[in-house]
């Protein structure tokens, strides 16, 4: 269905180098003119800011919808309605939906359960209710004996853009730590310290069988599908160099700043939680994503957990680091990671653009979403 002729007036319109008050006209899905004369009428933002629609690259949401609590699973199209309402009033037009594969000792048959949340995002657009645009990001758990056999059955998939490479062993990037890894996870898996270690030795031989020959089968049908790459976690020079090697685009939570500068260094966007930045530290201890803005290794913010996180980082940016403007703050939600997994017709409020809009008062502490348009149509 086409849009109808939009115009935006009143508004402090966030381009790419700056905030300019005006009006922007929308036709026919995209932006088709930006006037900062004011000669137009049309919907009154009374100051209110527009920024391009978020482009957020990697979100657990849409899992923890399908499996709000462990051993419940809730019907697909059903956690991807919940998941899309959220992200939608959120600000996300466009959203890559991580989906985990690889069997484990929790849930033996991942392929199963990754088969119908990908069938539900092909659907979903079908049904005609989604407000977002979809495409799944495939988390690939490289110690599982049966990822690579995931990876052939989903890739080859419309609306497979992005894997990300994962290897969660302990002893190792997120956890580089052994001991800060018990701590994590001990009172979650409820074990004792002989019942963590025995976990520990087979998670670890695990790495040592699997790892590597699953990693390049990974890589090397990626890149003949086309499919944007990831690393995931890189904590070493090593690390940052094996991406490098392996033409991946993308550093995602580097965990530390070693790591973050040589991926920056390499050519590799980084990237970090938004939650981070919102927190003011990470999670599990490791670099703080705002001292990577300061150093100007940072590239694009992903709301990882917290689907909000994505517009409230962008509009504290700008006030905890002097040299950062809310255009470098936006692009990081926007721009950067539209650019990164090669969707140049979106992310920027430019003429010939799409019309993927976000409208947001800054008029209290934490920024609000009055308004949301994918293509020049309104979705929230």
């Amino acid at each position: 269905m086409n849009a109808p002729e939009l115009v935006l007036i009143n508004a402090r319109v966030v381009l790419a180098d700056e905030v300019v008050s005006g009006s922007v006209l929308v036709r026919e899905g995209k932006i088709a003119d930006i006037d900062t004369q004011g000669t137009r009428s049309g919907e009154d933002f009374g100051g209110d800011y527009l920024i391009p629609g978020i482009v957020e690259l990697h979100t657990d949401h849409l899992e923890n919808h399908y499996r709000p609590r462990p051993g419940v699973f809730w019907e697909p199209l059903a956690a991807l309605h919940a998941h899309d309402v959220q992200v939608a009033g959120s600000g996300i037009t466009t959203v890559f939906d991580a989906v985990r594969i690889g069997s484990d000792q929790d849930l033996t048959d991942m392929l199963e359960h990754a088969r119908k949340l990908v069938e539900a995002i092909r659907q979903g657009p079908e049904q005609g209710w989604l407000r977002a645009e979809h495409f799944v990001h495939l988390r690939c758990e490289l110690p599982s004996h049966d990822v690579v056999s995931h990876f052939e059955a989903l890739a080859d998939h419309p609306l497979t853009r992005l894997a990300s490479v994962m290897d969660h062993t302990p002893g190792q990037r997120q956890f580089r730590s052994l001991d800060d890894y018990k701590r994590f996870y001990a009172r979650h898996m409820g074990q004792d310290q002989a019942q963590m270690q025995a976990y520990i030795d087979a998670r670890q031989a695990e790495h040592e069988r699997y790892s590597a020959p699953n990693r390049a089968a990974i890589v090397r049908h990626a890149h003949a599908l086309g499919i944007a790459l990831a690393s995931h976690d890189d904590a070493t020079l090593a690390h940052v160099e094996e991406a490098a090697e392996d033409g991946l685009a993308i550093a995602e939570f580097p965990t530390t700043l070693e790591a973050a500068a040589a991926a920056h260094d390499a050519g590799l966007a980084v990237l970090m939680g938004a939650p981070n930045v919102v927190r003011g530290r990470s999670h599990s201890g490791n670099i703080s994503a705002t001292n990577l803005v300061a150093a100007g290794l940072l590239d694009i913010l992903s709301s990882d957990y917290v689907p909000f996180s994505l517009l409230q980082a962008a509009f504290i940016l700008p006030q905890r680091i002097d040299d950062v403007g809310l255009p470098q703050a936006v692009a990081t939600i926007t721009r950067n990671p539209a650019k990164a997994v090669g969707l140049e017709d979106r992310g920027e409020i430019a003429i010939g653009k799409r019309a993927d809009l976000v409208r947001v008062s800054g008029q209290t502490r934490v920024p609000a979403v009055r308004g949301v348009w994918k293509e020049g149509l309104r979705v929230s």
